[in-house]
């Protein structure tokens, strides 16, 4: 039986349609080919690493060789070091910087956005740290802090203080030093997502509260905060996690001492794998690293669900 060309045509159209697609699927996988072989050079490859040579105790310099497979044993290992423990417990004690430095960009962000006059200045001065080198911010505030000629300890001699705090030299308040510097170099960018946050509620919930009397402490409580809710809950999980990678103001102010007191998991691995050469134990502390930040985000992402108003 013959086919009609009104029949053929409809049996090549598919075939034509089925060509097409695949032609834009082969050039779609050609466009995002090198940034997935980067992810998996880059990223992929290196996670898949740590978490096998965690299981392994391994120092680099003896080759391939050297390899030394122990199974749980770093893991183990890990809750009977007090160097570990410490920087897991200075981790934690570091949290408290997050609600600190989003409550004062909270204030700052409504007090510019609703009260100032050359909001673009203000705002530029306060994202100023934020985008600063943290070599440049680390030597500033390693003169503000030092103990006998600093500006700060000299500011408290004249308040009558005869015994100022030694700060980044005293195992008592270095810590907390630190966290001062990451609160200061942090406001600017939370305060511009504030900013952002603020511009996105609307208007006529504040005109209805102006018909109803509400003053501004009432606004605040029941319009403002609700519907910034979104906005912290990006701020806190991305502080958190940014927390738990702080590496750089240590490196040059500190190094982790003095005596340990502002060592975090971060530069416990990095001296544990680049200057002591245990490769494996170090990765057995990324793992830790990586499931603390897990379980952590994990919570806070069920806990959103009672305070977080979409």
């Amino acid at each position: 039986m013959e086919t009609s060309p009104q029949v053929m045509g409809k049996l090549e159209k598919p075939k034509k349609v089925r060509s097409l697609q695949s032609g834009e699927t082969l050039a779609g996988w050609l466009f995002v080919s090198p940034m997935l072989i980067g992810v998996c050079i880059l990223v992929l490859l290196p996670i898949v690493a740590t978490i096998v040579l965690s299981f392994a105790d391994w120092n680099f310099v003896q080759g391939w060789k050297g390899i030394d497979w122990v199974g749980f044993g770093n893991f183990k290992k890990l809750f009977h070091d007090d160097q570990f423990i410490r920087s897991v417990r200075n981790n934690f004690v570091f949290l408290l910087a997050v609600p600190i430095y989003m409550l004062i960009s909270m204030v700052l962000a409504v007090i510019i956005d609703r009260h100032v006059y050359l909001k673009s200045y203000f705002k530029v001065a306060y994202f100023m740290p934020y985008i600063s080198s943290i070599v440049a911010v680390a030597i500033v505030w390693q003169v503000l802090f030092q103990p006998s000629y600093g500006p700060i300890n000299q500011i408290l001699h004249t308040l009558g203080v005869s015994n100022p705090p030694k700060w980044i030299a005293d195992p008592h308040f270095a810590l907390a030093s630190i966290m001062m510097i990451v609160v200061w170099t942090s406001i600017g960018f939370n305060m511009i997502i504030y900013i952002a946050g603020l511009q996105s509620i609307p208007k006529d919930l504040y005109e209805a509260a102006d018909i109803d009397g509400a003053n501004g402490w009432t606004k605040f409580a029941r319009i403002t905060f609700p519907l910034l809710s979104p906005t912290s809950f990006f701020l806190l999980v991305t502080g958190i996690i940014s927390t738990f990678k702080v590496f750089d103001i240590i490196a040059v102010m500190t190094q982790g001492g003095p005596i340990g007191s502002t060592s975090l998991m971060v530069w416990y691995l990095y001296d544990t794998a680049f200057v002591n050469l245990k490769v494996g134990y170090a990765s057995s502390i990324a793992a830790m690293l990586f499931i603390f930040v897990l379980l952590i985000t994990f919570g806070q992402w069920f806990a959103q669900k009672k305070w977080v108003n979409y």
